[in-house]
Protein backbone atom coordinates (compact mmCIF):
# COMPACT_ATOMS: atom_id res chain seq x y z
CA UNK A 1 0.00 0.00 0.00
CA UNK A 2 1.19 3.63 -0.34
CA UNK A 3 2.15 5.98 2.57
CA UNK A 4 -1.09 8.01 1.65
CA UNK A 5 -4.04 5.40 1.96
CA UNK A 6 -6.10 6.10 4.32
CA UNK A 7 -5.65 4.51 7.81
CA UNK A 8 -9.14 3.57 7.98
CA UNK A 9 -8.81 1.24 4.79
CA UNK A 10 -5.37 -0.22 5.69
CA UNK A 11 -6.57 -3.54 6.90
CA UNK A 12 -9.31 -3.87 4.86
CA UNK A 13 -9.26 -7.28 3.21
CA UNK A 14 -11.47 -6.80 -0.16
CA UNK A 15 -13.84 -9.47 -1.44
CA UNK A 16 -11.65 -12.00 -3.82
CA UNK A 17 -13.81 -12.18 -7.12
CA UNK A 18 -13.61 -15.41 -8.86
CA UNK A 19 -10.60 -16.54 -10.81
CA UNK A 20 -10.65 -15.45 -14.51
CA UNK A 21 -7.81 -17.15 -15.90
CA UNK A 22 -6.18 -15.86 -19.66
CA UNK A 23 -3.84 -18.94 -19.14
CA UNK A 24 -5.69 -21.76 -21.12
CA UNK A 25 -9.16 -22.53 -21.85
CA UNK A 26 -11.06 -24.10 -19.25
CA UNK A 27 -14.71 -25.86 -18.82
CA UNK A 28 -15.23 -22.43 -16.40
CA UNK A 29 -17.63 -23.43 -13.55
CA UNK A 30 -16.79 -21.20 -10.82
CA UNK A 31 -18.73 -18.09 -10.47
CA UNK A 32 -21.69 -18.71 -11.33
CA UNK A 33 -22.50 -17.81 -14.67
CA UNK A 34 -25.17 -18.99 -17.18
CA UNK A 35 -24.16 -21.13 -19.30
CA UNK A 36 -26.60 -19.12 -21.57
CA UNK A 37 -26.21 -16.34 -23.95
CA UNK A 38 -28.11 -13.21 -22.93
CA UNK A 39 -31.34 -13.40 -25.04
CA UNK A 40 -31.85 -12.49 -28.86
CA UNK A 41 -33.35 -9.00 -27.72
CA UNK A 42 -31.33 -7.86 -25.03
CA UNK A 43 -28.43 -8.08 -27.30
CA UNK A 44 -30.18 -6.14 -30.25
CA UNK A 45 -31.18 -3.45 -27.66
CA UNK A 46 -27.56 -2.83 -26.34
CA UNK A 47 -26.37 -2.56 -30.26
CA UNK A 48 -29.08 -0.25 -30.30
CA UNK A 49 -28.24 1.64 -27.25
CA UNK A 50 -24.46 1.77 -28.74
CA UNK A 51 -25.25 4.34 -31.40
CA UNK A 52 -26.04 7.11 -28.53
CA UNK A 53 -23.40 6.90 -26.31
CA UNK A 54 -22.48 10.38 -26.59
CA UNK A 55 -25.09 11.30 -24.00
CA UNK A 56 -25.42 10.29 -20.49
CA UNK A 57 -27.78 7.53 -19.41
CA UNK A 58 -30.99 8.09 -17.20
CA UNK A 59 -29.62 8.65 -14.07
CA UNK A 60 -33.44 7.15 -12.93
CA UNK A 61 -33.84 4.63 -15.69
CA UNK A 62 -37.42 5.18 -15.92
CA UNK A 63 -38.18 3.21 -18.40
CA UNK A 64 -36.48 0.30 -17.54
CA UNK A 65 -37.33 0.45 -13.62
CA UNK A 66 -41.36 0.72 -14.80
CA UNK A 67 -41.20 -2.15 -16.73
CA UNK A 68 -39.19 -4.25 -14.07
CA UNK A 69 -42.02 -2.96 -11.56
CA UNK A 70 -44.74 -3.66 -14.30
CA UNK A 71 -43.57 -7.78 -14.18
CA UNK A 72 -43.14 -7.88 -10.65
CA UNK A 73 -46.97 -6.75 -10.33
CA UNK A 74 -47.93 -9.48 -12.86
CA UNK A 75 -45.97 -12.04 -10.92
CA UNK A 76 -47.34 -11.35 -7.38
CA UNK A 77 -50.77 -10.58 -8.74
CA UNK A 78 -51.54 -14.67 -8.48
CA UNK A 79 -50.07 -14.62 -4.54
CA UNK A 80 -51.08 -10.85 -3.17
CA UNK A 81 -52.97 -7.54 -3.99
CA UNK A 82 -49.26 -6.17 -4.37
CA UNK A 83 -48.76 -3.53 -7.51
CA UNK A 84 -45.85 -2.16 -7.54
CA UNK A 85 -44.69 0.93 -8.99
CA UNK A 86 -40.72 2.11 -9.72
CA UNK A 87 -41.16 4.11 -7.08
CA UNK A 88 -40.95 0.65 -5.22
CA UNK A 89 -37.61 -0.16 -7.20
CA UNK A 90 -33.86 0.84 -7.45
CA UNK A 91 -31.76 -0.14 -10.14
CA UNK A 92 -28.16 -1.00 -9.75
CA UNK A 93 -24.52 -1.95 -11.01
CA UNK A 94 -24.98 -5.20 -10.34
CA UNK A 95 -26.77 -6.42 -6.87
CA UNK A 96 -23.40 -5.73 -5.28
CA UNK A 97 -23.92 -1.98 -5.18
CA UNK A 98 -27.83 -2.33 -3.63
CA UNK A 99 -25.90 -3.83 -1.30
CA UNK A 100 -23.81 -1.55 -0.20
CA UNK A 101 -26.20 1.25 -0.39
CA UNK A 102 -27.97 -0.10 2.14
CA UNK A 103 -24.88 -1.29 4.92
CA UNK A 104 -24.50 2.72 3.98
CA UNK A 105 -28.41 3.65 4.60
CA UNK A 106 -29.23 1.03 7.40
CA UNK A 107 -26.31 0.07 9.48
CA UNK A 108 -24.57 2.66 11.81
CA UNK A 109 -23.09 2.40 15.53
CA UNK A 110 -26.01 1.43 16.56
CA UNK A 111 -27.37 -0.24 14.36
CA UNK A 112 -24.75 -3.08 13.26
CA UNK A 113 -25.14 -5.55 10.30
CA UNK A 114 -25.96 -9.08 11.03
CA UNK A 115 -25.40 -12.10 8.69
CA UNK A 116 -24.81 -15.81 8.80
CA UNK A 117 -20.68 -16.66 9.29
CA UNK A 118 -20.99 -18.72 5.71
CA UNK A 119 -22.42 -16.76 3.21
CA UNK A 120 -21.85 -13.90 0.58
CA UNK A 121 -18.22 -13.14 1.30
CA UNK A 122 -18.74 -9.18 0.39
CA UNK A 123 -20.77 -8.74 3.84
CA UNK A 124 -18.13 -8.42 6.24
CA UNK A 125 -16.16 -6.25 3.29
CA UNK A 126 -19.15 -3.72 3.28
CA UNK A 127 -19.46 -3.34 6.86
CA UNK A 128 -15.77 -2.72 7.12
CA UNK A 129 -15.07 -0.72 4.15
CA UNK A 130 -17.72 1.75 5.63
CA UNK A 131 -16.31 1.36 9.03
CA UNK A 132 -19.53 -0.51 10.12
CA UNK A 133 -19.58 -3.35 13.31
CA UNK A 134 -21.43 -6.50 12.46
CA UNK A 135 -22.21 -9.70 13.93
CA UNK A 136 -21.95 -13.21 12.50
CA UNK A 137 -24.41 -15.66 13.57
CA UNK A 138 -23.34 -19.55 13.01
CA UNK A 139 -25.00 -21.67 10.32
CA UNK A 140 -25.85 -24.73 12.36
CA UNK A 141 -24.11 -28.43 11.82
CA UNK A 142 -25.94 -29.07 8.86
CA UNK A 143 -24.53 -25.77 7.16
CA UNK A 144 -28.46 -24.24 7.92
CA UNK A 145 -29.74 -21.01 8.62
CA UNK A 146 -31.87 -20.98 11.96
CA UNK A 147 -34.54 -18.07 11.95
CA UNK A 148 -35.07 -18.50 15.31
CA UNK A 149 -31.23 -17.25 15.88
CA UNK A 150 -32.17 -13.91 14.32
CA UNK A 151 -35.26 -13.25 16.19
CA UNK A 152 -34.94 -9.64 18.26
CA UNK A 153 -31.01 -9.58 16.46
CA UNK A 154 -30.87 -6.00 17.49
CA UNK A 155 -29.47 -4.37 14.22
CA UNK A 156 -30.03 -4.70 10.35
CA UNK A 157 -30.47 -8.31 9.10
CA UNK A 158 -28.96 -9.54 6.11
CA UNK A 159 -29.86 -12.89 4.51
CA UNK A 160 -29.17 -14.81 1.23
CA UNK A 161 -31.83 -16.32 0.41
CA UNK A 162 -30.89 -19.62 -1.08
CA UNK A 163 -27.56 -19.33 1.38
CA UNK A 164 -24.05 -18.48 -0.67
CA UNK A 165 -22.15 -20.85 -0.36
CA UNK A 166 -24.40 -24.02 0.91
CA UNK A 167 -27.38 -23.10 -1.71
CA UNK A 168 -29.85 -24.24 0.79
CA UNK A 169 -32.85 -22.16 1.06
CA UNK A 170 -35.29 -21.06 3.61
CA UNK A 171 -39.09 -21.10 2.77
CA UNK A 172 -41.40 -18.05 2.40
CA UNK A 173 -42.28 -18.63 6.21
CA UNK A 174 -39.19 -18.90 7.25
CA UNK A 175 -38.17 -15.43 6.30
CA UNK A 176 -41.30 -14.12 7.43
CA UNK A 177 -40.73 -15.34 10.78
CA UNK A 178 -37.60 -13.46 10.67
CA UNK A 179 -38.92 -10.07 9.18
CA UNK A 180 -42.11 -10.20 11.78
CA UNK A 181 -39.19 -11.06 14.82
CA UNK A 182 -37.58 -7.53 13.86
CA UNK A 183 -39.94 -5.32 13.69
CA UNK A 184 -38.15 -2.31 14.81
CA UNK A 185 -34.96 -3.37 11.82
CA UNK A 186 -34.58 -3.78 8.87
CA UNK A 187 -34.39 -7.55 6.91
CA UNK A 188 -32.44 -7.30 3.29
CA UNK A 189 -33.60 -10.27 1.44
CA UNK A 190 -30.63 -11.20 -1.32
CA UNK A 191 -32.66 -13.21 -3.87
CA UNK A 192 -29.72 -13.42 -6.48
CA UNK A 193 -30.14 -17.25 -6.97
CA UNK A 194 -34.24 -17.32 -6.17
CA UNK A 195 -35.24 -18.60 -9.60
CA UNK A 196 -33.26 -21.58 -9.65
CA UNK A 197 -36.03 -23.56 -7.23
CA UNK A 198 -36.43 -20.99 -3.97
CA UNK A 199 -39.39 -19.35 -3.12
CA UNK A 200 -39.44 -15.47 -3.27
CA UNK A 201 -40.09 -13.32 -0.49
CA UNK A 202 -41.64 -10.33 -2.67
CA UNK A 203 -45.13 -11.01 -1.30
CA UNK A 204 -44.23 -10.04 2.05
CA UNK A 205 -44.15 -6.67 0.62
CA UNK A 206 -48.03 -6.31 1.12
CA UNK A 207 -47.37 -7.06 5.07
CA UNK A 208 -44.28 -5.41 5.99
CA UNK A 209 -42.77 -1.87 5.87
CA UNK A 210 -39.19 -3.25 7.26
CA UNK A 211 -37.97 -5.35 4.56
CA UNK A 212 -35.51 -5.03 1.94
CA UNK A 213 -35.50 -7.80 -1.20
CA UNK A 214 -32.11 -7.47 -4.18
CA UNK A 215 -32.29 -9.82 -7.13
CA UNK A 216 -29.98 -9.46 -10.21
CA UNK A 217 -29.84 -9.95 -13.43
CA UNK A 218 -26.05 -12.17 -13.71
CA UNK A 219 -27.48 -15.35 -12.44
CA UNK A 220 -30.57 -16.59 -14.18
CA UNK A 221 -30.73 -13.99 -16.75
CA UNK A 222 -27.67 -14.21 -18.25
CA UNK A 223 -26.49 -10.75 -17.68
CA UNK A 224 -23.66 -10.99 -15.60
CA UNK A 225 -21.29 -9.06 -17.97
CA UNK A 226 -23.74 -6.27 -18.24
CA UNK A 227 -23.96 -5.80 -14.67
CA UNK A 228 -27.68 -4.79 -13.38
CA UNK A 229 -29.18 -5.80 -10.54
CA UNK A 230 -32.17 -4.28 -8.49
CA UNK A 231 -33.99 -3.70 -5.06
CA UNK A 232 -37.26 -3.84 -4.13
CA UNK A 233 -39.10 -2.64 -1.06
CA UNK A 234 -41.37 0.45 0.26
CA UNK A 235 -41.34 3.86 -1.16
CA UNK A 236 -39.56 5.35 1.43
CA UNK A 237 -36.82 2.49 1.69
CA UNK A 238 -36.31 2.86 -1.68
CA UNK A 239 -35.81 6.74 -1.47
CA UNK A 240 -33.37 6.56 0.97
CA UNK A 241 -31.38 3.88 -1.03
CA UNK A 242 -31.78 6.53 -3.88
CA UNK A 243 -29.95 9.47 -1.75
CA UNK A 244 -26.94 7.34 -1.35
CA UNK A 245 -27.25 6.41 -4.98
CA UNK A 246 -27.63 9.88 -6.19
CA UNK A 247 -24.35 10.80 -3.30
CA UNK A 248 -21.66 8.16 -4.99
CA UNK A 249 -23.08 8.27 -8.55
CA UNK A 250 -26.40 8.79 -10.05
CA UNK A 251 -25.25 7.45 -13.58
CA UNK A 252 -24.58 4.39 -12.51
CA UNK A 253 -26.52 1.87 -15.04
CA UNK A 254 -24.65 2.55 -18.66
CA UNK A 255 -27.49 3.05 -21.69
CA UNK A 256 -26.30 -0.02 -22.78
CA UNK A 257 -26.95 -2.27 -20.07
CA UNK A 258 -30.64 -0.24 -19.60
CA UNK A 259 -31.07 -1.39 -22.91
CA UNK A 260 -30.04 -5.05 -22.04
CA UNK A 261 -32.35 -5.46 -19.13
CA UNK A 262 -35.10 -4.30 -21.17
CA UNK A 263 -34.46 -6.79 -23.52
CA UNK A 264 -34.28 -9.71 -21.04
CA UNK A 265 -37.95 -8.60 -19.58
CA UNK A 266 -39.09 -9.17 -23.11
CA UNK A 267 -38.47 -12.50 -22.98
CA UNK A 268 -39.01 -13.83 -19.90
CA UNK A 269 -40.59 -17.23 -20.94
CA UNK A 270 -36.73 -18.05 -22.51
CA UNK A 271 -35.22 -17.12 -19.36
CA UNK A 272 -37.87 -19.38 -17.67
CA UNK A 273 -36.74 -22.23 -20.02
CA UNK A 274 -33.36 -21.61 -19.01
CA UNK A 275 -33.55 -21.76 -15.32
CA UNK A 276 -35.30 -25.05 -15.99
CA UNK A 277 -32.67 -26.83 -17.93
CA UNK A 278 -30.22 -25.80 -15.34
CA UNK A 279 -32.66 -27.17 -12.59
CA UNK A 280 -32.19 -30.53 -14.28
CA UNK A 281 -28.90 -30.10 -14.59
CA UNK A 282 -28.30 -29.81 -11.04
CA UNK A 283 -30.39 -32.81 -10.05
CA UNK A 284 -28.58 -34.46 -12.77
CA UNK A 285 -25.24 -33.55 -11.07
CA UNK A 286 -26.42 -34.03 -8.17
CA UNK A 287 -27.75 -37.60 -8.51
CA UNK A 288 -23.97 -38.64 -10.24
CA UNK A 289 -22.07 -37.15 -7.66
CA UNK A 290 -23.99 -39.29 -4.67
CA UNK A 291 -22.95 -41.98 -6.67
CA UNK A 292 -19.43 -41.09 -6.40
CA UNK A 293 -19.83 -40.98 -2.80
CA UNK A 294 -20.15 -37.04 -2.25
CA UNK A 295 -21.89 -35.06 0.29
CA UNK A 296 -23.78 -32.31 -1.02
CA UNK A 297 -26.02 -28.99 0.94
CA UNK A 298 -29.53 -29.74 -0.37
CA UNK A 299 -29.07 -26.66 -2.92
CA UNK A 300 -31.75 -24.53 -4.25
CA UNK A 301 -29.14 -22.30 -6.79
CA UNK A 302 -27.53 -22.42 -10.14
CA UNK A 303 -24.19 -24.45 -8.00
CA UNK A 304 -23.50 -27.70 -5.85
CA UNK A 305 -21.75 -27.74 -2.63
CA UNK A 306 -19.78 -30.43 -2.30
CA UNK A 307 -17.48 -32.27 -0.42
CA UNK A 308 -15.91 -35.66 -0.48
CA UNK A 309 -15.40 -38.25 2.84
CA UNK A 310 -12.29 -39.40 1.76
CA UNK A 311 -10.50 -37.01 -0.70
CA UNK A 312 -8.92 -33.03 0.76
CA UNK A 313 -11.38 -30.59 -1.24
CA UNK A 314 -8.23 -27.94 -1.65
CA UNK A 315 -6.29 -31.41 -3.40
CA UNK A 316 -9.72 -32.02 -5.64
CA UNK A 317 -9.56 -28.41 -6.63
CA UNK A 318 -5.92 -28.08 -7.41
CA UNK A 319 -6.42 -31.24 -9.50
CA UNK A 320 -9.49 -30.39 -11.76
CA UNK A 321 -7.93 -26.86 -12.60
CA UNK A 322 -4.37 -28.68 -14.00
CA UNK A 323 -7.07 -30.64 -15.92
CA UNK A 324 -8.94 -27.85 -17.46
CA UNK A 325 -11.77 -27.87 -15.22
CA UNK A 326 -12.45 -24.80 -13.10
CA UNK A 327 -14.33 -24.91 -10.01
CA UNK A 328 -14.40 -22.94 -6.79
CA UNK A 329 -12.51 -23.51 -3.20
CA UNK A 330 -12.74 -21.69 -0.06
CA UNK A 331 -10.22 -21.81 2.49
CA UNK A 332 -12.76 -20.47 5.50
CA UNK A 333 -12.38 -23.30 8.19
CA UNK A 334 -15.78 -24.57 8.04
CA UNK A 335 -15.75 -24.59 3.89
CA UNK A 336 -12.28 -25.86 3.94
CA UNK A 337 -12.82 -29.17 2.57
CA UNK A 338 -16.15 -28.55 0.45
CA UNK A 339 -16.26 -26.75 -3.27
CA UNK A 340 -19.04 -25.36 -4.97
CA UNK A 341 -19.26 -25.83 -8.57
CA UNK A 342 -21.38 -23.72 -10.96
CA UNK A 343 -24.03 -26.12 -12.74
CA UNK A 344 -23.65 -25.32 -16.56
CA UNK A 345 -24.81 -26.95 -19.66
CA UNK A 346 -25.08 -30.42 -19.94
CA UNK A 347 -22.32 -31.30 -21.96
CA UNK A 348 -20.43 -29.17 -19.47
CA UNK A 349 -21.54 -31.38 -16.87
CA UNK A 350 -20.96 -34.79 -18.20
CA UNK A 351 -16.72 -33.27 -18.70
CA UNK A 352 -16.77 -32.12 -15.15
CA UNK A 353 -18.21 -35.05 -13.78
CA UNK A 354 -15.80 -37.53 -16.01
CA UNK A 355 -12.98 -35.22 -15.27
CA UNK A 356 -13.71 -35.24 -11.46
CA UNK A 357 -13.94 -39.59 -11.54
CA UNK A 358 -10.09 -39.70 -12.78
CA UNK A 359 -9.01 -36.87 -9.99
CA UNK A 360 -10.53 -39.01 -7.37
CA UNK A 361 -9.64 -42.34 -8.44
CA UNK A 362 -5.88 -40.40 -7.91
CA UNK A 363 -6.41 -38.95 -4.49
CA UNK A 364 -8.10 -41.88 -2.76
Amino acid sequence: MSRFLNNRYKDLEPYVPGEQPQDQQYVKLNTNESPFPPPPAAIERAAKAAERLQLYSDPDCRVLSEKLAQMLSAQLAAESGTALTRDNVIITNGSDEVLNFAFMAFCSSEKPAIFPDITYGFYPVFADMNGLPYREIPLDSQLRIDPKDYIGAGGTIFIANPNAHTGIALSRTQIEEIVRGNPNDLVIVDEAYVDFGAESSLPLLEKYDNILIIQTFSKSRSLAGARLGFGVASAEIIRDLHTIRNSTNPYNINTMTQAAGLGVLEEEETIRRNCETIIANRRYTQERLSAMGFELTDSSANFIFMKHPAVDGGRIYEEMKARGVLIRHFTKERMAQYNRVTIGSREQMDVFLKVLGEVIEELK
